[in-house]
């Protein structure tokens, strides 16, 4: 975005925002008012992140890191005596 478009949008923001406040004054504090006094904050700081450096790039995945967990069922008896949370323990004598 060129800083002639980057102008324009700072300015366009601002008479949305003096709108914004004339609407506040005649509807004082209504819902309606402060989402409009909300969405014009979020324009002003994406309008912002416009106007920052482009930021890195994610540095790429090294594949060497990953870990694979396969899709095969776990062994049952890696689950041999422990407990389901929030349901209590398992006691084979209470049935």
């Amino acid at each position: 975005m060129s800083t002639t478009e980057l102008t324009e949008l700072r300015r366009t923001i601002g008479q949305l925002r003096q709108c914004v406040g004339a609407l506040r004054s005649r509807y004082g504090d209504a819902s309606a008012v402060r989402r409009l006094v909300n969405d014009v904050d979020r324009l002003d700081i994406d309008a912002a992140d416009l106007d920052s450096p482009i930021p890195a790039q994610p540095k790429p995945v090294d594949r060497s890191q990953v870990v694979k967990i396969p899709d095969d069922p776990y062994d049952p008896a890696l689950w041999h005596g422990a407990d389901d949370e929030g349901v209590g323990g398992y006691h084979p004598d209470h049935k």
